[in-house]
């Protein structure tokens, strides 16, 4: 019987290479990363027991096997909650289904007032709520001012030659899907998003299926722009506490760098349209 804690523990043990966690690399393996008894050695349980965590037989592992497991497998702490969260999954996040999309008007007053850094809300299935005006001009005009940011990447042809390092920043986000949908299984729309993707691309498919979780953080965006070149843009995101499964996203340039000047430009031409 699958489960989602047995599809992740299965998706982080064949990422996982012998040498990464001190074990010789042999040279007949048939498939990539551990074996189920070299997880269990490392640790420090049975054979069998890991082996049922995988199967959905055993699934509640105690806080002890889900530290060890974490360590094995390199998790960093979104992902280790994200394995915690598996194995103790709350009983409901009616947040992440509710449908109403309004932002708080205090939350875009304050992003207005940020002239030089481009600001969104984005939810937890990464649809874009609201944004400001360098957030609108950097994603020139519609591309990723509205809609859904996975959607842009996976399915827009446009996407490969806006984002530098697509296969990066198509990876990050993957994994902070995973990381916003979570445990929880009562949002339709997230779970429709994962589906439509999955059918509609290879490359999603494959980087769903390596259960990678991690929120985006302070990360380095690398766009290329119609008007003004390449852009190096520093990200940061922020909770809100009053929206809970939403985040403000940042992004603003190096003082001084090229991409300060450009963003100017971009500023610049935002307001001449706007009248």
């Amino acid at each position: 019987m699958r489960t989602p804690l047995g599809d992740f523990l299965r998706a982080r043990r064949q990422t996982v290479s012998p040498g990464q966690v001190g074990l010789p690399c042999g040279d007949h393996r048939r498939t990539p990363g551990l074996r189920r008894e070299e997880v269990a050695f490392l640790a420090k349980v049975s054979t069998d027991y890991y082996t049922k965590l995988e199967q959905g037989i055993e699934r509640r592992p105690s806080d002890q096997v889900l530290d060890a497991l974490a360590r094995v497998f390199r998790l960093d702490g979104d992902a280790a909650g994200h394995l915690r969260a598996l194995a103790r999954p709350p009983r409901s996040r009616s947040e992440a289904a509710d449908p109403d999309q309004e932002v708080n008007p205090q939350v875009l007053r304050l992003m207005d007032q940020w002239h030089d850094v481009a600001a969104a809300v984005v939810n937890h299935r990464t649809d874009v709520l609201a944004c400001n005006v360098l957030w609108g001009a950097i994603t020139g005009g519609d591309f990723g001012r509205t809609g859904n940011l996975l959607r842009i990447l996976f399915l827009d042809p446009r996407a490969r030659d806006r984002w530098i390092e697509w296969d990066t920043e198509a990876g990050a986000m993957v994994a902070h899907l995973r990381a916003g949908l979570g445990t929880n299984r009562d949002d339709p729309s997230g779970h429709a998003l994962v589906a439509e993707l999955s059918e509609a691309s290879e490359d999603f498919r494959r980087m769903w299926a390596r259960h990678d979780v991690r929120l985006k953080r302070r990360d380095p965006v690398l766009l290329r722009h119609h008007l003004v070149g390449d852009l190096t843009l520093w990200h940061e995101s922020f909770a809100i506490d009053s929206a809970p499964g939403r985040r403000l996203w940042t992004a603003q340039a190096e003082p001084g760098s090229p991409t300060e000047v450009a963003l100017g430009v971009l500023r610049t031409l935002a307001r001449a349209e706007a009248g």
